[in-house]
């Protein structure tokens, strides 16, 4: 997996869908300022990132997961990466709303999925777990088995790795947090005192403030 892990950032790093700002912190949707910002949905745009990202996930899934029935992608950014996968794999596709629909027929879930099926759930980014995990706790109450969730990319946040020990899913991803700084180091998009504060950051996000500004 390690070269996996270093390949893929190579990639995120190249398109830009990972951003390294050590010096001018972003601001995430949740309040929290952050030097790192990852957008995975860049990789649709650029056909061989998206391919290579598509094929490593059907790999792992068939690797890991032989007896899966459906493929699920977690609303929105895992939508299209998702049926792709299925797409590959020639399976049914499902994705989970963060919250049900306001209309109609108020689905949380949509796509035909029925009681007992075996289920991988595709993420394009794990931070914190909560809409991951909320995606695995729908397809849950509605009958059916999730095998594990595979994503493109981790900040292997201590608290997101806790609460998928503590609701019992297997999490496989691509790449994660280490391997993006190792990879950012050795191709100068960052200074080794980038990294202290990037893993800084890391310990305590939500309390976190750019000693720089």
């Amino acid at each position: 997996m390690k070269s996996l892990e270093k390949r893929v950032a190579a990639q995120l790093l190249k398109i830009k869908a990972v951003k390294l700002q050590p010096n001018n912190p972003f601001t995430w949707a949740s309040g929290w300022k952050s030097p790192i910002y990852c957008d995975n949905r860049k990789t649709l745009s650029y056909p061989d990132v998206r391919t290579f990202i598509k094929v490593e996930i059907t790999r792992l899934v068939l690797e890991l997961y032989p007896d899966v029935e459906v493929i699920a992608g977690v609303a929105t950014g895992a939508i299209a990466q998702g049926a792709l996968v299925a797409d590959a794999l020639g399976l049914p596709f499902i994705y989970i709303r963060p919250t049900p629909k306001d209309h109609g027929l108020e689905n949380l879930i949509e796509g035909d999925l029925r009681p007992k099926q075996k289920v991988v759930v595709v993420e394009d980014l794990i931070s914190t777990g909560g809409s991951s995990l909320k995606a695995v706790d729908a397809i849950r109450r509605d009958g059916s088995e999730v095998l594990g969730m595979i994503a493109i990319f981790t900040y292997s946040f201590t608290q997101a790795e806790e609460k998928f020990k503590q609701v019992k899913v297997k999490l496989t991803t691509l790449c994660n947090y280490e391997a993006i700084l190792e990879q950012a180091l050795s191709t100068k998009f960052i200074t080794s005192d980038d990294v202290e504060t990037l893993k800084l950051w890391r310990l305590n996000p939500s309390v976190w403030q750019n000693e720089t500004k």
